[in-house]
């Protein structure tokens, strides 16, 4: 059965001059199709990855969610094979189906061993379930009540209330900010999956990621074989814009917990926006380096507040969050709010130190052999150079791009994206008193 990974993939990728990146192979299939292709024979396996622009930022008002269980249905049953002969045969191979999903895509992987006897039915297998889905009544009212289930169950967390109340804060109407509801899955129906996807999972919008031990040759074949059948969808592959700037807002949310669940935020980065590096260098000083970032020496090691707190861009086709988040003591919640604001000014008004600037490129330069020392970690990256049509000489860039960044780049790209005074705030779990005042 797939193993539905809701991807939030932000690609912090960089190189080293002693590492040698993957060499990225291109083409356009005859299905229409791109491919990203990286040969390698150092194992026996083979990774392949066919994503579609069908992600939750394509529901449309009124289908809130269709995106969602079209995705997690395709191997649910496909061309005379039951969700059971699909298991049971990749368990005989020993194959592995997963899955991508998130606001802009939606597509699934495969794993298999590269000798022809199992690549061939496990392929097949991925075929079938990218291009001829069936979406069985039985199964798609089995799957509308684990999801309502599910839902019903993360409307008493704490994290998933803030999660929903933050992207409507954010995003407003926009896709990007919109969460299903029990009722909306209630109304979806097969015919609804089967137009999303005959709209959606066209060849000519399919981006297919091949990694491993297979030829140029055998990968043009395995390409095509996977997209060849596919619906010619005429579907727009771009998302509505979204605002960047958004009025100040603050939601306090009662709740049991016996924490704070605070998030902070805005619109944020595009994945192809010139300020990406800048922006990218410079959340890793404020938030997104973890121990070392300013946020976590503030909120944690000086004062105590929280365990953790981070920050991050999520950049998407369209400008996605850019996010802080941290758990404190309720009786904490107003003094760690207050001193995050005041960290993330000070940071905005004056930028970065060289010192600070050095410590993270070294960091994130240091740590980009890891991001690659799998066949899993650099399909994932196909993909995403792929779907975002990243250029192919982006991993052997990136160390570059990094290290060119400036202070003033930093400062100059976060005054232009982030106003402290107009952002959008969640806390659930806020302390009873300043809930009743606001009444």
């Amino acid at each position: 059965m797939l193993t539905k990974v809701i991807t939030a993939v932000t690609l912090s990728l960089a190189a080293t001059v002693a590492l040698a990146t993957p060499q990225i192979q291109h083409w356009l299939a005859p299905s229409g199709a791109r491919i990203y292709f990286v040969e390698d024979h150092g194992l026996p396996m083979l990774d392949v990855a066919v994503n579609f622009p069908a992600g939750s930022g394509f529901d449309t008002a009124g289908k809130v969610g269709v995106a969602h269980v079209t995705f997690g249905m395709l191997d649910l049953g496909a061309q005379e094979l039951s969700e059971d002969d699909i298991a049971r045969r990749l368990a005989d191979i020993g194959a592995q189906l997963g899955g991508q999903y998130d606001s802009d895509r939606a597509g699934l992987s495969l794993r298999t061993l590269s000798n022809a006897k199992e690549r061939d039915v496990a392929l097949d297998i991925l075929a079938r379930c990218l291009q001829q889905p069936l979406f069985p009544e039985q199964v798609l009212a089995r799957e509308k009540a684990r999801l309502i289930a599910s839902l019903k169950e993360a409307e008493t967390q704490p994290e998933s209330i803030a999660d929903k109340a933050f992207g409507q804060a954010v995003f407003g109407v926009h896709p990007y900010g919109w969460r299903a509801e029990v009722a909306d899955i209630e109304k979806i129906q097969r015919a609804d999956l089967e137009g999303f996807y005959r709209a959606h999972y066209s060849a000519k919008r399919a981006v297919v990621a091949l990694m491993g031990d297979v030829t140029r040759e055998q990968a043009e074949v395995i390409a095509q074989q996977l997209t060849a059948n596919l619906p010619r969808g005429e579907a727009d592959a771009r998302i509505a814009p979204v605002m960047i700037r958004i009025k100040p807002s603050e939601q306090r949310i009662a709740h049991p917990a016996s924490q704070s669940h605070i998030l902070i935020g805005t619109p944020g980065v595009a994945r192809n926006d010139e300020d990406y590096f800048p922006l990218y260098v410079g959340n890793y000083i404020l938030g997104g380096g973890g121990f070392v970032s300013r946020l976590m020496n503030e909120v944690r090691e000086k004062r105590g507040l929280a365990y953790s707190v981070y920050s991050y861009f999520m950049p998407m086709q369209q400008p996605g969050a850019f996010q802080i988040g941290l758990q404190t003591k309720k009786e904490q919640a107003d003094e760690s709010l207050l001193l995050v604001r005041q960290t993330l000014r000070t940071f905005v008004d004056k930028g970065v130190t060289e010192k600070e600037l050095r410590a993270a490129k070294q960091n994130i330069v240091g740590g980009f052999p890891l991001r690659i020392d799998s066949n899993k970690k650099i399909i994932d990256y196909l993909s995403v150079i792929g779907f975002y049509e990243l250029p192919l000489t982006y991993l052997d860039d990136f160390t570059d791009r990094v290290e060119a960044v400036t202070t003033r780049q930093i400062r100059d790209a976060f005054k232009r994206r982030i106003d402290p005074d107009a952002m959008a705030t969640v806390i659930v779990g806020a302390p009873e008193e300043k809930i009743e005042q606001k009444k």
